[in-house]
């Protein structure tokens, strides 16, 4: 454990490279996936069409690649961006597919009715969004938006392979050094664990802070259940 204690600022600097890489990431890819979300629901085809092109494309390039891709063929083009990021790009390209996807069944979920009464009061398409159909949407999209960002977590780690220094390019540098792979490699992957458990704690007091009553919800199984022993 000795080289974990010697080098515990380096591992710090890790651990908060990687907690802006997720944050700033999953905040771009939320902002860009809503915006795709609306395109996608809205009465006009170019920007529906748009929208679909851009998910299917970025929702089936793996995260590395669009990461290698940013940080060595953007120079080519004239565009000089640091690898950190270039990291955050690739993240939050890549998330805002599955955030438009999780936004839009969430949106599907409202009756259409709601919609209808909106428009029939002279609220506009916008004025419905708005104030009608993600308020409501929004209680089904907290677990996978959740979801979302711990992808976004780990996925964070292949930024290393652009030279970001997060938690695991320090592992890396250090293995080389120590030749400890498999110790580094477990506090790198217990420190993964622990900020997912710390982002899927705060998503599940989120879902029960807006659930009908500040309560949470029944599971489906918990429904289940109720049914057979009644």
């Amino acid at each position: 454990m000795q080289i974990i204690l010697d080098n515990i600022p380096l591992l710090l600097q890790g651990i908060g490279t990687t907690i802006a890489l997720t944050v700033l990431g999953y905040a771009f890819a939320l902002i860009l996936g809503t915006a795709l979300a609306v395109c996608r629901v809205s009465p006009i085809p170019p920007l529906r069409w748009a929208a679909t092109v851009y998910v299917e494309i970025f929702r089936n390039i793996p995260l590395l690649s669009l990461l290698i891709l940013l940080a060595f063929g953007l120079p080519d083009a004239g565009v000089l961006l640091p690898y950190f990021w270039c990291g955050v790009a690739g993240l939050s390209l890549s998330g805002a597919a599955f955030v438009c996807e999780n936004i839009r069944s969430g949106i599907n979920t409202v009756p259409i009715g709601h919609a209808e009464a909106a428009r029939s009061i002279g609220l506009g398409f916008f004025g419905v969004l708005r104030y009608v159909v993600l308020p409501q949407a929004f209680r089904t999209m907290v677990q996978p938006l959740v979801n979302v960002f711990i992808a976004t977590v780990i996925g964070s780690s292949l930024c290393a392979a652009i030279s970001v220094v997060e938690i695991t390019y320090v592992t890396q540098q250090l293995n080389i050094a120590s030749a400890q792979a498999v110790l580094l490699f477990l506090v790198a992957g217990a420190l993964y664990l622990a900020l997912s458990l710390g982002v899927a704690y705060l998503g599940r007091r989120v879902e029960r802070a807006v659930a009908p009553g500040g309560s949470r919800p029944l599971r489906t199984a918990d429904r289940l259940q109720g049914a057979a022993q009644a």
